[in-house]
């Protein structure tokens, strides 16, 4: 505990030291405050645009939060699908890795063509930059067990459901947190990727793509440095509630979230 403490405090300083040395950045070389405005100015910004703050956030984190419950529910149901037959995994799997490699922003405009405005199709483009670390990492842990362990099952007359359900599942389990992980960082850059091409039903009221979009042609560079801020927040938010439910599921029996290991 006290070595997180002190780990914890550490970033603090360096945070202020940073953000102190901004500052002074900006004082000095007397930098317009409409190229780079100080820690300070983007302070003001996040105080007085608080309440559009807040709710650009909160649309956001609805959007990203749909898009990433959305890929757990059906990565994991296709993992177990290819789990289960080899032949369709072989036929299939790289088409999942193949989503990863298309860049969501040159599919983003067809997506809100074809779904619509509002909150649906950016939860969709989150969900579709999610998807594919969950089904790759969920399917490895799922192949991936000990064929000693299967022969057990088996020779205590398991059904095909009794060893992927209590046996690959378990055991995959913390590959999906792997995955989880990984997705909860880039459901953000999904969801904000989404705002930046759907449309809002009021002028200067959306998510905070669509509010970044607003804020750049308006000129509200604190503003901007404001949203962008509160984008990171979110992102971190989303990627430590991931550890937070990897280490409540994994700390009472597995090694990688067990506390009592010496190192």
């Amino acid at each position: 505990m006290k070595r997180q403490l002190w780990l914890g405090l550490n970033s603090i300083l360096v945070l202020g030291l940073l953000l102190a040395m901004w500052q002074l950045a900006v004082v000095w070389l007397k930098v317009p405050a409409y190229m780079l405005p100080g820690p300070m100015v983007v302070g003001e910004a996040v105080v007085e645009r608080f309440p559009s703050l807040a709710q650009s956030f909160l649309l956001t984190s609805e959007a990203a939060t749909l898009g990433l419950a959305g890929s757990v529910v059906f990565g994991v149901a296709i993992a177990l699908i290819f789990a289960q037959w080899s032949w369709l995994r072989r036929l299939l799997y790289p088409y999942t890795i193949l989503l990863q490699t298309v860049p969501i922003v040159a599919i983003s405009p067809l997506i809100i063509l074809w779904a619509g405005s509002g909150i649906l199709p950016v939860a969709l483009i989150a969900f579709i930059i999610c998807l594919p670390p969950i089904i790759a990492n969920t399917t490895q842990g799922l192949i991936s067990v000990d064929e000693n362990l299967i022969h057990l099952f088996l020779m205590h007359k398991a059904s095909p459901l009794q060893v992927l359900f209590k046996l690959r599942l378990p055991h995959a389990t913390p590959n999906l947190f792997v995955g989880i992980r990984i997705s909860a960082g880039i459901s953000v850059i999904g969801a904000i990727t989404g705002e930046l091409f759907a449309s809002s039903s009021r002028v200067g009221v959306g998510g905070i793509g669509y509010a970044i979009l607003y804020a750049h042609a308006q000129l509200e560079t604190d503003y901007l440095f404001a949203l962008v801020l509160a984008a990171t927040v979110l992102g971190f938010s989303f990627f430590f509630i991931g550890m937070f439910l990897e280490w409540y599921f994994l700390h009472h029996w597995h090694e990688s979230s067990r506390s009592d290991i010496p190192e």
